[in-house]
């Protein structure tokens, strides 16, 4: 867990704009079992991509399950020519993603996500029901596996809800 806080304050710091997806919102949300990686959904306006690449550089990133020969530059460009990056940092491994299967780019994340406080700094994280539907979208055998826990989940947040007392509306 000190790896993903440390990303998490580090593109804080930086002033990423992004959105946790993946096992962390999962895991967040309630979900059981741990990933380890970072996935963020990461808005790619021209400033933010210096932003990015700035953080990425700070942490030593390198591109993740490619051949070590594989031509790559750090820089806006790059990230701007691709949509998702797999990263190995100092820090842990960090998953960028320019649209998230099943949600959208950054603005469709941003929209349903939640401002929540991770180790000492405001984060948004992706709405529960959101990330149901990008782990479904995706189709991955291992984002299917998911789906019972997280949907469960989300209907014992419904059913919370619907038992909470309503107050009435003054009119």
């Amino acid at each position: 867990m000190d790896e993903i806080a440390a990303t998490l304050k580090l593109l804080s710091e930086f002033d990423v704009d992004f959105v946790v997806v993946g096992g962390v919102a999962a895991g967040v949300h309630g979900f059981s079992k741990g990933n380890f990686d970072v996935d963020i959904c990461y808005a790619r306006t021209p400033a933010n991509l210096t932003k990015v690449v700035n953080a990425l550089r700070s942490m030593h990133a390198k591109l993740r399950d490619v051949p070590n020969e594989t031509p790559f530059t750090l820089d806006e460009e790059s990230l701007h020519r691709n949509l998702n990056f797999k990263f190995e940092t100092d820090i842990g491994n960090l998953d960028l993603q320019g649209e998230v299967p099943g949600v959208g780019d950054y603005v469709a994340c941003l929209r349903d996500s939640d401002e929540i406080e991770m180790s000492g700094h405001l984060v948004r994280l992706l709405s529960l029901r959101k990330l149901i539907a990008s782990k479904r979208a995706s189709g991955r055998p291992k984002d299917l596996l998911v789906l019972p826990e997280l949907e469960a989940i989300l209907k014992q947040e419904r059913v919370g809800e619907a038992s909470a007392p309503q107050i009435p509306k003054k009119g």
